[in-house]
């Protein structure tokens, strides 16, 4: 049984040092920031927002069709911490737990979200993320005080310091594909090469 949660799209980025937005590479011609957002109402969300911010207008019709809320980060370009205040904020009055996720992650399958939440299920501290190495990051189950503790975050940063503070109890499940996020034209080449991104 799925708990019940909200879902965060994080889909803000500039995508600088890919030179075009990554929101809009497609995977099975379905755009990675629709799929990440499907992927989230699939996980059972009561809600899902969609953080948007650089080619704002794109993003915001690229997900038109689905039951989403499209939230704007103005201030975009001070890095994915602002995305994350602006949804804690948003978020303010929520009880259950928040799923966040990126849109740059192409080897992301619900089945994944699916086992981050019945992770969280089983630990005090109802937190689970995705085990990327030695740390854990996003796609991540958070409770709302860990949510919360985002409005205090500056920079690039998001909730990775929380996440994997030493006494945070956050359970890591494994997902190796998850550790290729879209930055770079080699990492494009790389999802290509696997199956993740189609060949533009």
């Amino acid at each position: 049984m799925i708990v019940p949660h909200v879902a965060v799209v994080l889909a803000a980025g500039g995508s600088t040092r890919l030179g075009r937005p990554k929101q809009l590479l497609t995977r099975d011609g379905e755009t990675l920031v629709h799929r990440a957002a499907r992927l989230a109402l699939a996980s059972g969300a009561s809600r899902v927002l969609v953080i948007v911010g650089a080619q704002a207008d794109d993003v915001v019709s690229a997900v038109r069709d689905l039951p989403v809320e499209c939230v704007v980060n103005a201030r975009w370009s001070d890095g994915l911490a602002g995305s994350v205040r602006i949804a804690a904020e948003a978020l303010d009055h929520a009880t259950g737990a928040t799923l966040l996720l990126a849109c740059d992650q192409p080897a992301l399958e619900v089945t994944h979200l699916q086992r981050l939440l019945e992770a969280a299920r089983r630990t005090a501290s109802s937190s689970a993320a995705t085990r990327l190495g030695d740390r854990v990051g996003i796609p991540a189950v958070v409770a709302p005080g860990m949510l919360q503790a985002a409005l205090a975050v500056q920079g690039d940063r998001g909730l990775r310091d929380a996440l994997n503070a030493p006494n945070a109890d956050v359970i890591g499940c494994d997902a190796p594909g998850l550790a290729l996020d879209i930055d770079t034209p080699e990492d494009i080449a790389t999802a290509v090469a696997k199956g993740w991104l189609d060949d533009d």
